[in-house]
């Protein structure tokens, strides 16, 4: 795609693919195809090339979306409302997990994982600042407890999502 700015209509259709995908990807997972995200986003399968010449590129987009608006909330959460957005996140695309997670899915994001990172630092910082988290959590732990958590949202219920998430509270919190 070239660097100069899309025109509107362009714009719209970028962005109909997108949500059209997320759905489609959201309940088919990483192997839903690009010709299903076309016809739910209700454009030919050229425009969707046209914008993502592959399904990586595709399925990249979101998931650079999707870890921007993570790093954008966790300048806002504390670090357990953090937790139980990420948590829900996963249970509602489960296919992000997949991507991250390395299932048959190549899709380059390490910036986007870098900025997130980064945020989930800064979050932890303001914990222990606030007193919120006992001494000695660090940032590995947490992005472990993190992605575990992530994962396990993929099979478990609403109510045991909630439970975990609680044991994982009682041994971070002070």
């Amino acid at each position: 795609m070239s660097s100069k700015p899309l025109r509107a209509d362009a714009r719209r259709n970028r962005a109909r693919i997108l949500a059209a995908a997320e759905e489609v990807f959201a309940v088919r997972g990483a192997v839903a195809s690009t010709e299903e995200v076309a016809s739910a986003a209700g454009v030919a399968i050229g425009t969707v090339f046209r914008h993502f010449p592959t399904k990586q590129d595709l399925l990249g987009a979101i998931l650079k979306d999707l870890l921007a608006e993570l790093a954008d909330a966790a300048a806002h959460d504390d670090l357990f409302a953090f937790f139980r957005r990420v948590v829900e996140a996963a249970a509602e695309k489960r296919f992000v997990v997949e991507l991250l997670a390395g299932h048959g899915v190549d899709v380059e994001v390490a910036g986007a994982v870098g900025s997130l990172g980064d945020a989930v630092a800064a979050l932890l910082v303001r914990a222990r600042e606030e007193g919120l988290v006992r001494d000695g959590v660090q940032l590995d732990e947490i992005l472990a407890l993190l992605a575990a958590a992530g994962q396990g949202a993929l099979r478990w219920s609403p109510d045991l999502r909630a439970r975990t998430l609680e044991v994982i509270f009682a041994g971070l919190r002070r």
